[in-house]
């Protein structure tokens, strides 16, 4: 029987360097925060969510109700704060509510 040869890259690692030498991470990252934000809000607030950006550092998320928005904007730092947590690392730094 012949030998294994476990000189090997786990496929994490090839997809890890494929995304940074293609530059893929920041498409990566506004399809995650969107994923954060339906895990982390749930269907009262998706709901009323039209739109979600991410924006370099900024997060502009657009709600058709003025009276979440207005909720929602007392707690902004707290958001961003799970929302960074949820990602696993610091990309929003601004919330905009539309």
């Amino acid at each position: 029987m012949a030998k294994r040869n476990n000189d090997h890259l786990p496929i994490s690692a090839i997809l890890k360097e494929f995304v940074n030498s293609n530059n893929l991470q920041s498409g990566l990252n506004k399809v995650n925060v969107r994923e954060a934000w339906a895990k982390m809000m749930g269907n009262g607030v998706n709901n009323y969510t039209t739109n979600i950006v991410l924006e370099r550092d900024t997060l502009y998320v657009q709600l058709s109700s003025s009276v979440l928005r207005e909720e929602l904007s007392y707690g902004r730092e707290k958001i961003i704060k799970m929302l960074n947590e949820s990602l696993g690392k610091e990309i929003i730094r601004k919330l905009v509510l539309r």
